[in-house]
């Protein structure tokens, strides 16, 4: 495993992103992850696992401080005592006293972000959140964070593979040392199916998957939180260390059409301004 940092913190390149996993599949992947060497645990407070998230954490064996866990606050719960009362819910169930990164989830209009942000900041202050971020912020939104607000934060997790270009907002991050977290980095598994993923992952002796991975994590201010359920997919998700793409391969993902956004909810923001 290799490390990223911002904001003076570290964090583990690859993670496990725990979205749609539930009940006992979801305490069981955590176990499994943890064991394989996971380091970086990605939930939220809309995805109802929270509980077997720190159910696992707790069985796991893994001293708490070895794990960055990441949880986020939903879009509807961003007034300031909202926040306050959500996040004990999450440390809660999480089964921990601390987080190290809280982020909103997605941005809401209804509630003025500096209200939000002092909520998040008066955590940390408390020691109960180590690091804060956004979430499916448009370059716009977290500028604004960051000049007019002058908030620091540790990430934007963004949608991001190699099928959608993040590209203003990482010239962003280099500016003001935050990282991109890609979610649904291997797009919902569109990468299997890519022509050009294939052929390069055949010259490599590797998959589709771990291409995608590698293209993300080569990438200065890049992480990645993969979801995956089974031990095969797991290890595989890991087992980026041991090669490095090439400058024309590298080059050629860059140049695949990079217009394919999966996750549009009503409630997103309107991505082009």
């Amino acid at each position: 495993m290799q490390y990223k940092t911002a904001q003076g913190s570290e964090v583990p390149d690859i993670g496990l992103g725990t979205y749609t996993l539930i009940g006992k599949e979801c305490k069981n992947t955590v176990l499994k992850a943890l064991e394989l060497g996971y380091r970086h645990i990605d939930t939220a407070q809309i995805y109802q696992n929270e509980k077997e998230v720190g159910e696992a954490i707790n069985l796991s064996g893994v001293h708490r401080d070895e794990i960055f866990l990441t949880t986020k606050v939903w879009y509807t719960n961003l007034e300031h005592d909202d926040v306050l009362q959500s996040v004990e819910e999450s440390l809660r169930l999480l089964k921990t006293s601390y987080i190290d990164l809280l982020l909103i989830h997605w941005p809401n209009k209804q509630y003025p972000l500096g209200i939000t942000l002092e909520a998040m900041l008066s955590l940390k202050d408390q020691g109960k959140i180590l690091n804060i971020g956004v979430s499916n912020f448009t370059p716009k939104m977290t500028r604004y964070v960051i000049e007019d607000l002058r908030i620091p934060i540790f990430t934007n997790q963004v949608e991001y593979h190699p099928f959608l270009g993040q590209f203003d907002l990482l010239d962003l991050s280099y500016e003001n040392n935050f990282l991109l977290t890609a979610y649904s980095p291997l797009a919902k598994g569109d990468i299997f199916r890519d022509a050009t993923l294939k052929r390069i992952a055949d010259e490599y002796g590797k998959t589709p998957a771990q291409i995608a991975l590698r293209w993300l994590i080569e990438q200065e201010n890049v992480i990645a939180i993969p979801k995956a359920t089974s031990a095969d997919h797991l290890r595989e998700n890991i087992d980026l260390y041991n090669f490095e793409l090439s400058d024309s391969h590298f080059e050629e993902i860059d140049q695949l059409d990079k217009t394919r956004r999966i996750s549009n909810p009503s409630f997103a923001p309107d991505w082009d301004s």
